[in-house]
């Protein structure tokens, strides 16, 4: 008998991969996102995800952070090695630390358990509806260029002064939306509206991915001359347009946003 809600003739949504070692969570989520119209695959530990992986890539995996003998950072490292794959971590832990590990490995949202599975579900459905358009989405086709970085969206590649940066797919995301936008203040809720697609989540998913994207454009993350923090606002890119563009006048050195 097929899961209520669903419709058995009817192509799925997406290839979902759910990796979970807690059987009740990997159950309950697959049931969730079943019931929603995913196609969804499951693993209780890294090798298996691996494995699976191998065998089809997902368009999402949702990978609990704490997984016996590999945890979920180096599982979301080997899948993301062969191809880009949007990720939405799990996890037991509460603190920030772990929230914002999450984050930096690259992960495009982070639940904590005990969570809302029907707030999951509206997570992977709007992380897949981003990636989608992002991925079709004509008008990112032209070239973007400014202070020595070049980004092909088409290719998702992207280089400063020639060298290639190894941004991850929200990296690239965030980094195209502010060359576009040069000059103008964001807030964090408006950069997690247009460049995640979200209407509600942790700003801090924003702080940090700003933060890495410094660590590999800026010539000194600790004094950004690019990704200006302008205090009680959000961020603003600023190109240089001569040498009066190197006197820095805003400190970005500390307080929130950073």
């Amino acid at each position: 008998m097929p899961e209520p809600g669903t419709n058995p003739g009817a192509p799925a949504r997406g290839h979902v991969l759910v990796v979970d070692d807690d059987p009740t969570v990997a159950e309950v989520v697959t049931q969730y996102l079943t019931r929603a119209g995913y196609d969804v695959a499951r693993a209780a530990d890294g090798p298996a995800a691996l494995e699976l992986h191998a065998a089809r890539p997902p368009d999402l995996a949702v990978l609990d952070l704490m997984l016996p003998g590999m945890d979920g950072l180096e599982v979301c490292r080997r899948m993301r090695a062969h191809g880009p794959v949007p990720v939405i971590m799990l996890t037991a832990r509460g603190d920030e630390d772990d929230r914002i590990l999450g984050l930096e490995t690259g992960a495009d949202d982070y639940v904590t358990k005990p969570f809302s599975p029907r707030e999951l579900v509206l997570r992977v459905n709007s992380v897949l509806r981003r990636a989608k358009a992002d991925a079709t989405l004509p008008r990112r086709s032209a070239t973007l260029e400014g202070a020595g970085l070049v980004l092909d969206p088409a290719a998702r590649r992207a280089t400063r002064e020639g060298r290639v940066l190894a941004l991850t797919l929200r990296e690239f995301d965030l980094l195209a939306f502010l060359l576009h936008h040069p000059g103008r203040v964001f807030t964090r809720e408006e950069l997690m509206r247009e460049v995640w697609g979200w209407d509600f989540g942790d700003l801090s998913t924003v702080t940090v991915h700003v933060r890495r994207l410094r660590g590999k454009v800026e010539a000194d993350p600790a004094r950004p001359n690019l990704i200006r923090t302008v205090w009680g606002v959000g961020y603003r890119l600023d190109l240089p347009t001569g040498p009066a563009a190197d006197a820095a006048t805003i400190d970005s050195r500390s307080g929130t946003p950073s």
